[in-house]
């Protein structure tokens, strides 16, 4: 193979040149044009179209391209004028039928022509940038039919006529509809903005500014609401049977401005139905209207917002400062607790849980409860009150619902200081009365406050319980150290308290009587011997005591009273009559406290075990009393409560204010300490800051104070002021 030579191979041009005939190109174009009205007669079925291909590719090829494309244009041109004609001819609702038929046809036919002038699409237009044979068939169309004098503005017209004719109520030809706009936006985006979105926007928002005057005129709020509720979905829904979906935003947005945003404030305010009407009457499906519909429009659910805070504020500043709603401290908690469910669930059902509705709401809590300064003493007596035995139909779980509700409350609270001074006393009375619904409740709540406040806010309370846990420890071993000694004597139940856990109290002088002073001390001898180096107070004013009594026909009953009644009852086995300066001399109980136990034993229906000469309601320095033989009750156990108020007194709230006045001070100074150490020097304004940062959780101190505590740290050398800037402080180590 490789010896033998190369073989080139060579093809020649024809030598003679093909003649093409003279009339080819025009004879070759009549042909063309023939068809062409052919299919637009909707003659089509007896042409070849091979042939035509052919016709219409050989033209290309011999250069002729130009003939043949612009004969297609005007061929076209003259069908689509004589195509206008037939439709502006018609007559009525025929136009948009007729437009619609020709628009069909016009499209059938520009597919059979496209195919036949196929050669021509790829080749000549694009390389001598024509437009492309379907583009030019719809911008002919656009240009000859939709854009003729005498249709332009009658379809546009037509067009809107019918919309208008659909918001009134009527039932149009949507199908007919659907075709007209699409072939609009087939003709270009441009084309159904110019010839219809625009106008359409524009009668819309005519329409509609008419309508919201009319209804905002006529109309209360809630069927306001209720109108353009139907109206935004009536548009939405015209936008998804029959216009583009780029229209939806426009025509929403045409409708939010008419209806809601130009009516938004008279809306909220109207008389008798505006917003604070549908809060009032919990209208929560009114509510979500107005919520969605507002939402829709820029600063709309800040002004719900605003009228709600101011409602809440207004309504609450009432609860909490009205005279004759403080006179009962269980109502006042139980009305915030109803607001607040209240205003819950109209978040929750109308304002889709909107985080900034819910932060409104507390911080309108904040305001309105902190306005009464007896807030916490309130939440901690209405606590006290769910939390103490015999509450009719209550179970735990109930208990706990309650509970939760209530820690709501006392994070709105400024002063959690002062709630904890005063839980703390009312913790006390019903751990050492044994009158808690349970211990696994009273636990519960401190585990909250501990998760709320941390654990220092919560050791105290918890050595209580420790406290009445070793007692009962204590006083098994008492017991049974005496031995047979018990037998002989009353039965004492001592509950030891450490003195730093539990409420100060005044020592308060009491004469026990000599049955019980013995036993008294045969504990503390007991007692003392076991715990070296350890002082017991007696707290004579915290005590009960069971007597068994025997009335004048010979009638017994067991009187449940506290330790100061004990004293004043156990006078009378000695004397059937004593005065009240020889009562107050034996038993030496503090006179503010007697006059309420002779109160409760001689002025009480039902409970008056002695009887008072002269009788009257007050105690007086001059009476006397004496043991009330008449006395009868239908239960063997009666309990004789010591006649007090539920709340404290004005002298009583002051020393509890000293108190906790008295309690913040180191707290105070502590935190200034601590930042100073990690700051070491700062400037008066940025302490305050940090201070109230940190102590906010517990109470908000008072820059005063704060101001006050930096000047004693500074005469104790704990801090220094700067030489050149007075209000610079500096950390001395």
């Amino acid at each position: 193979m490789s010896n033998q030579k190369k073989r080139n191979f060579q093809i020649e041009a024809y030598r003679h040149r093909v003649v093409l005939d003279p009339k080819y190109a025009e004879k070759t174009w009549k042909v063309l044009e023939h068809a062409i009205r052919e299919i637009y007669n909707r003659n089509a079925s007896g042409l070849s179209f091979e042939e035509l291909y052919r016709n219409a590719y050989n033209m290309v090829l011999h250069k002729f391209g130009d003939k043949l494309y612009s004969g297609l244009v005007s061929t076209m041109t003259s069908h689509l004028k004589e195509i206008a004609k037939s439709i502006e001819a018609a007559q009525g609702g025929l136009f948009l039928e007729e437009l619609n038929r020709k628009w069909a046809e016009h499209n059938k036919a520009l597919q059979m022509i496209r195919d036949i002038l196929m050669y021509m699409d790829r080749t000549f237009i694009p390389c001598n940038r024509k437009t492309p044979v379907h583009e030019l068939g719809l911008n002919l169309w656009r240009d000859n039919v939709i854009h003729s004098i005498k249709i332009q503005t009658r379809l546009q017209d037509t067009l809107l006529e019918i919309v208008q004719r659909e918001r009134t109520g009527e039932v149009i030809n949507r199908g007919l509809m659907r075709n007209i706009i699409k072939m609009l936006m087939d003709l270009g985006f441009s084309v159904y903005q110019e010839d219809f979105e625009k106008p359409f926007l524009e009668v819309s928002a005519d329409f509609y500014r008419g309508e919201s005057q009319h209804f905002i005129e006529c109309c209360d709020c809630g069927d306001y609401l209720k109108k353009t509720e139907r109206r935004l979905n009536e548009e939405i829904e015209r936008v998804s049977q029959y216009l583009d979906a780029k229209s939806e935003a426009k025509i929403t947005s045409v409708v939010e401005k008419e209806m809601i945003k130009s009516h938004m404030h008279q809306l909220v305010h109207m008389e008798n139905s505006g917003l604070v009407n549908m809060l009032v009457d919990d209208k929560y499906e009114d509510l979500g209207r107005m919520y969605n519909l507002f939402r829709r429009v820029s600063n709309g659910l800040s002004i719900i917002r605003d009228v709600m805070t101011s409602h809440t504020r207004d309504t609450g500043k009432q609860l909490v400062t009205d005279p004759e709603r403080l006179k009962d401290p269980v109502d006042f908690v139980q009305r915030l607790l109803d607001e607040k469910d209240k205003y819950d669930k109209i978040i929750s059902l109308a304002f889709n849980y909107d985080k900034t509705f819910q932060n409104a709401l507390n911080s309108s809590f904040v305001y309105f409860i902190n306005l009464n300064p007896r807030s916490p003493e309130y939440i901690s007596l209405f606590v006290d009150d769910k939390l103490r035995k015999g509450l009719k139909g209550v179970s735990e779980e109930d208990v706990e619902t309650v509970l939760d509700k209530v820690m709501i409350l006392f994070r709105y609270l400024q002063e959690k200081d002062v709630f904890e001074k005063y839980y703390k006393q009312h913790l006390a009375k019903r751990l050492l009365s044994g009158k808690s619904v349970s211990e696994d409740a009273e636990r519960s709540l401190i585990v909250k406050l501990k998760t709320e406040c941390g654990y220092q806010f919560t050791s105290k309370l918890e050595g209580m319980f420790t406290d009445m846990k070793t007692s009962q420890d204590t006083m098994q071993g008492f017991y049974a150290s005496m031995g047979s000694e018990m037998a002989e004597n009353p039965t004492l139940h001592v509950q030891v308290l450490t003195t730093g856990s539990w409420p100060t109290q005044l020592s308060a002088t009491c004469n026990l009587p000599p049955e019980i002073l013995g036993l008294c001390e045969k504990f503390r001898m007991y007692y003392l011997g076991a715990h070296s180096g350890r002082r017991l107070t007696w707290q004579t004013n915290m005590g009960t005591a069971d007597l068994k009594a025997t009335f004048g026909k010979g009638q017994k009953h067991e009187l449940n009273v506290s330790t100061y009644q004990m004293c004043i009852l156990m006078l009378f086995n000695s004397a059937d009559r004593q005065s009240y300066k020889e009562i107050e001399q034996a038993t030496e109980i503090p006179v503010s406290d007697l006059k309420r136990c002779l109160q409760s034993l001689a002025c009480v229906k039902g409970k008056n075990v002695l009887r008072k000469e002269p009788m009257s309601k007050n105690i007086a320095e001059n009476d006397t009393f004496l043991v009330n033989e008449q006395f009868t009750s239908k239960f063997y156990k009666v309990k004789i409560g010591t006649v007090v108020a539920q709340k404290e007194s004005e002298p009583e709230k002051q020393e509890t204010r000293q108190r906790v006045e008295e309690d913040r001070k180191p707290q105070i100074e502590a935190a200034i300490v601590r930042i100073m150490k990690s700051r070491r020097v700062l400037d008066h304004n940025n302490i305050v800051t940090e201070v109230t940062k940190q102590l906010q959780s517990r109470f908000l101190p008072n820059p005063v104070l704060i101001k006050k505590r930096i000047e004693s740290l500074i005469e104790r050398e704990f801090l220094e002021r700067d030489n050149v800037d007075r209000k610079l402080y500096r950390y001395l180590a």
